[in-house]
């Protein structure tokens, strides 16, 4: 599985969202799951699967999907397509 795979089934696991919703317009706040427990859910579930530990600007930062691929990719994991 690629990167960028996990990184969209880890999106739609910890938040409970449907295989066919538009990842790339996710926001934050955007679907009632991602409020702040759903997102301190999604940064568990993102350092899990990826093996490493987000920073507190990380954590911030988190706002959206392809913002999470800036943070992951800023970390050295190459999430491209």
């Amino acid at each position: 599985m690629s990167a960028h795979r996990r990184l969209i089934d880890t999106f739609l696991h910890s938040l409970n969202l449907p295989e066919g919703i538009d990842i790339h317009s996710l926001a934050y706040r955007a679907v009632p799951t991602w409020d702040s427990v759903g997102h301190m859910q999604l940064v568990a579930a993102i350092e899990n699967a990826f093996q490493f530990m987000m920073e507190t600007q990380d954590i911030i930062e988190l706002s959206s999907f392809d913002k999470a691929i800036e943070i992951l990719e800023r970390h050295g994991i190459d999430v491209s397509r």
